[in-house]
């Protein structure tokens, strides 16, 4: 027997014929084999350091929101889960070869276009998901195709480390609310709903957004996702437990809320709500996963010891190579080059005039503002913010409230989280969506005022950027990305018109028929035409 034969550990045993080693093998090439591979890998560990670096704000804003909303706790646990399917994977990992690869970059300069659509339109999920793609892209560049299917799994599921899905909660309240009227009706419970309000026997329940059970889903969808990679072979069986990873949560999420509420029914709010907050947390959440996985427990068919794939099915000879070195100096430069067209395109913004001033509006007049139950539109990063009362001849009294901003940013956006009709700490509560008020979209909002009695809101919103009046954030955002791009101006205002009880709808038309078209006043307001 050779030295080479013996090093492989091939020894043929007494009475079973010899293997020849591979075609090709030696001591060599195995040490070699591994050289090239910590080539690579020592090549990717610093590209990614110096990508996370370049894009240090973005890092520190996805990490804030993982240790501060409840909403997206779990993403702190997808990257050991991440690590941990990469380790599941190394054996068949190992026998592939890896290599620098120039359509690589393609995907890098994939994730920089989105990167830069969600900063020129201060999106965060689109700037996060964007630096995912160019990490993800220079993994691909940096250890080549063959290595990059092999990690296909464990790079798709590191998408779940991007805080996504906080605007399933509205219609998952309106779900919750649904659900919960007809089981108290069942039980006894004299119950009306107003929006997302429950009169449930002495008590008023809110349904806000942190009980839409939104969290509960994302994670659920989040384990849901791995548990059909690792348990599940056909794509049948994983999409049947995804689909259950959501309705079931969702279900559950209603019979907690009728549960909170008929404990409430039963004893008192205090001692409801507190159980409800110790258990849901706590226990129910693990209920729900440990029956989720008890009930599909029978249809797992997938060792968990099996081969995540075979080396040999997906080894090719890859064309376009090139030196990894190569490969992780063009990753850096093609995800520079997007920062530096964002500042390109901050820099074209045009500022706004020093002072500016509500419009004067025909057939009503200013009038001073009463602040016993205060509400005021929330925008603290405005380069102006206008507020103000204006009465008619009939006593109808409408609030107009106005925030212009010469150009946004991260922190400074016309659209986004806490900022708007209703802030993060804010004593009004949103009940429901009424019609569009003259192409406003009209939001019905209440507060306790003096004496316990309930005060009621109509707030009506219009945005004028790039060019064009709308009432959708979504527009307001796309309008955003275009007029920076195009070299616009990037003013941005958004425009509130609210007024209180019972009349509100009809003040806030009869305002709005007066006070003109919006793109005028907005744009006479700001004393630029564009």
């Amino acid at each position: 027997m050779s030295v080479a034969t013996r090093h492989a550990g091939l020894e043929p045993r007494r009475g079973q014929p010899r293997e020849a080693p591979a075609e090709g093998w030696t001591p060599d090439r195995v040490r070699g084999d591994a050289r090239v591979w910590r080539r690579h890998l020592a090549t990717l560990g610093v590209v990614a350091v110096l990508l996370l670096i370049l894009f240090r704000d973005d890092v520190a804003d996805v990490t804030h929101i993982w240790w501060t909303s409840t909403t997206f706790g779990h993403c702190l646990f997808i990257a050991p889960v991440v690590a941990w399917l990469v380790w599941t994977r190394r054996r068949e990992v190992a026998a592939l070869t890896p290599v620098g690869w120039l359509p690589g970059l393609a995907v890098v300069a994939a994730g920089g276009i989105l990167w830069l659509l969600g900063d020129a339109g201060s999106v965060a999920l689109a700037r996060q998901l964007g630096l995912l793609v160019m990490l993800e892209g220079a993994v691909v560049a940096c250890l080549g195709p063959d290595v990059a299917r092999g990690l296909a799994f464990p790079l798709a599921y590191a998408a779940f480390m991007v805080p996504f899905g906080d605007g399933l909660e509205p219609p998952l309240q309106d779900a919750t609310v649904a659900m919960v009227l007809p089981m108290l009706h069942v039980a006894g419970v004299p119950a009306v709903v107003d929006g997302v309000l429950i009169h449930a026997g002495r008590y008023w329940f809110e349904v806000a957004e942190a009980c839409s059970g939104a969290k509960f889903v994302l994670a659920m969808l989040a384990y849901g996702a791995l548990v059909a990679n690792v348990a599940f072979r056909g794509w049948r069986r994983r999409a049947l437990f995804l689909i259950a990873c959501v309705v079931v949560p969702v279900l559950a999420n209603g019979v907690r809320a009728f549960a909170t509420i008929y404990a409430a029914h039963l004893t008192s709010v205090e001692a409801a709500t507190g159980l409800d907050h110790i258990v849901y947390g706590w226990v129910f959440f693990a209920i729900v996963m440990a029956a989720l996985m008890a009930g599909a427990w029978r249809w797992f068919d997938r060792s968990p010891d099996a081969p995540a794939f075979d080396p040999a099915a997906i080894s090719t000879r890859p064309r376009m190579t090139v030196e990894v070195v190569v490969a992780g100096a063009l990753v850096l430069a093609t995800a520079a080059v997007f920062p530096a067209w964002s500042g390109a395109i901050a820099a074209r913004a045009a500022p706004l005039p020093g002072r500016i001033d509500l419009p004067v509006v025909a057939d009503w007049t200013r009038a001073p503002v009463d602040d016993a139950v205060a509400w005021r539109p929330v925008y603290p990063a405005a380069d102006h913010y206008l507020f103000g009362r204006y009465r008619d001849a009939q006593g109808r009294a409408v609030d107009m409230g106005v925030a212009a901003f010469a150009g946004q940013r991260e922190g400074r956006e016309l659209v986004a989280y806490g900022t708007g009709v209703l802030g993060e700490a804010t004593r009004w509560t949103r009940v429901a969506d009424p019609p569009a008020i003259d192409g406003g979209a009209a939001v019905r909002i209440v507060a306790a005022g003096p004496g316990g009695r309930s005060v009621e809101r109509v707030v009506a919103t219009w945005y004028r950027v790039g060019g064009i009046v709308t009432a959708s954030g979504t527009r307001a955002k796309i309008a955003t990305v275009r007029d920076k791009l195009d070299g616009g101006t990037q003013t941005a205002v958004a425009l509130h018109l609210s007024a209180e009880g019972p009349g509100a709808v009809a003040a806030i038309a009869a305002f709005r028929r007066a006070m003109g078209p919006v793109d005028a006043v907005v744009d006479g307001i700001v004393a630029r035409r564009r």
